[in-house]
């Protein structure tokens, strides 16, 4: 029977150091007692059709090589998945917890993962890069068509920069990110070595002056500025009971009070680019956000906030979080 509280992760590979570095993270980042980890693998087999010409002379050479490539592509998939393995035994995960899954291609290697991915699973962590001969695996093919697909598991889009084991997460007054929050706490659960940052960006009020180049108001207008920097002291101040909250969700879920950061920034121009910005500052490695946040359709939906994020913080792991 299967434990209701075992978390289990999802990992697309094609065999590419950036599927390795997407291994690597989840042996770095999830407690190995209470997790099962699915190496998956959308294998491509040569079409039927192209095995029908080996009897023409003509096609000869090409059965031959298709014929090596496939054995070799099988045979270096085999050894990633050893690799992969053996990385994951390492961090402390048991053999029966790690579980390898090969399968030839069916409606496409994006669909046969979205697929994959509704068999009840917590979250699906792919590379943002893969094999670039075949541009498969580029962010802007399968990864982005996992982000805008896969909408009802939380997605970690991992990216090659160094992990630091800090988490930067984007905070609104929103019940997605306050999910995002709980995501957060559920999977890492009672780590000690890990630092959990709650990020604010109040936006500032010369959003239109980056296009148009002129300020909101005239300079000389200092009533008109002081009511604006009050306002935003306010909106600061508003997010102070959500920061509350989150601390004691945080606690409740075993992550030490020390680790624990809370940030307000305030005048940013944009919020991805804002937390962007602080992640590469902070040095964090995760960035987590919510697909959707105060407007429920707008503010952190997708193709919004968390979209730009993932494209802005290449070199970070961004948790999109449904």
């Amino acid at each position: 029977m299967t434990d209701p509280t075992r978390k289990k992760i999802l990992v697309p590979v094609d065999g590419s150091q950036h599927s390795l570095q997407a291994v690597q993270y989840v042996a770095n980042t999830v407690p190995p007692h209470d997790v099962e980890v699915v190496l998956f693998h959308a294998r491509i087999r040569i079409p039927e059709s192209f095995w029908d010409t080996q009897s023409e002379p003509a096609y000869h050479y090409r059965f031959i090589d298709v014929g090596e490539w496939e054995s070799r592509q099988e045979k270096a998939i085999l050894d990633f998945m050893s690799r992969a393995c053996e990385t994951l035994y390492s961090a402390g995960f048991s053999k029966e917890s790690v579980k390898v899954v090969i399968r030839d291609r069916e409606a496409g290697i994006a669909r046969d993962i979205i697929t994959e991915s509704q068999q009840g699973y917590d979250a699906v962590v792919v590379g943002r890069r893969g094999v670039s001969e075949l541009k498969d695996f580029m962010l802007g093919s399968i990864a982005n068509k996992l982000v805008e697909k896969v909408t009802d598991v939380p997605i970690w889009i991992i990216g090659s920069g160094r992990q630091r084991n800090k988490f930067l997460v984007a905070m609104d007054a929103s019940e997605g990110a306050m999910q995002a929050l709980d995501y957060l706490a559920k999977m890492i659960g009672d780590i000690h070595h890990f630092e959990v940052t709650l990020f604010h960006v109040v936006r500032g009020f010369d959003i239109f002056h980056h296009t148009t180049g002129k300020p909101p108001v005239p300079p000389a207008d200092k009533a008109l500025l002081e009511r604006f920097e009050k306002e935003a002291e306010q909106l600061g101040r508003e997010i102070e009971p959500v920061f509350v909250e989150a601390t004691k969700r945080l606690l409740r879920a075993g992550v030490a009070p020390a680790r624990i950061n809370e940030k307000i920034v305030k005048g940013a121009s944009t919020r991805s680019s804002a937390i962007a910005e602080e992640a590469e500052r902070g040095g964090y490695d995760t960035i987590v956000v919510g697909r959707r946040g105060l407007s429920k359709v707008q503010e952190f939906f997708m193709g919004r906030v968390s979209n730009k994020v993932i494209h802005l913080a290449k070199e970070k792991a961004v948790w999109v979080v449904s």
